[in-house]
């Protein structure tokens, strides 16, 4: 079983992002459930949303408290909150940053990052910073779990209400065009 954890803020579309990802999941065969967690939400609050994918049937339905992969949809969000709380070593970690990898804190477990400005991406195209697209764009080209051509279907089966369509798919290829990947080469101490 693959887990993921997205940490984003309230309003940003971490819990759609979750949901249209396990759509795109099931759409290329593979068993996926995404699972909200609901605390005070409001605009701006730190939020949480779990998503976990398997080649066979899920019945665990609870938050997820050793990820293998991350998903940041905001680049504050590590100042006040502990993003890699109980991370898999080898995890994966894709955040949204303009930032090079030798400025972004990493946890030990990080094996891959995958890097997108996608703020910056985000307000040229929707002229405001929603990232949750991008950042499916950018995990399907970090982790290679799902395809780009899943998500832009389930892109098209989901309900806009602030952006259009062709807005979120435009977001979504450049996000997974834009994401740099990087392999973290750790030396063991002897």
């Amino acid at each position: 079983m693959y887990e993921v954890r997205f940490h984003g803020r309230g309003g940003q579309g971490a819990v759609t992002a979750a949901s249209m990802l396990a759509a795109a999941l099931l759409e290329e065969g593979k068993y996926a459930v995404s699972i909200p967690s609901f605390g005070f939400e409001r605009r701006g609050a730190p939020v949480v949303s779990f998503l976990r994918c398997s080649d066979r049937e899920i019945r665990q339905l609870t938050n997820i408290y050793t990820p293998d992969c991350l998903i940041c949809v905001d680049p504050t969000l590590a100042k006040s909150v502990d993003i890699f709380s109980g991370l898999k070593p080898g995890g994966t970690l894709v955040q949204a940053t303009h930032k090079p990898l030798a400025e972004v804190v990493l946890s030990p477990n990080v094996a891959t990052v995958g890097l997108c400005d996608a703020i910056g991406i985000a307000l040229e195209v929707f002229k405001r910073p929603i990232t949750n697209t991008l950042m499916l764009g950018a995990f399907a080209k970090t982790t290679g779990i799902v395809s780009l051509a899943a998500l832009q279907r389930s892109l098209e089966d989901s309900d806009f209400r602030d952006a259009g369509l062709k807005q979120n798919m435009v977001a979504l290829e450049r996000g997974y065009n834009e994401t740099t990947v990087h392999t973290i080469e750790r030396r063991v101490a002897a």
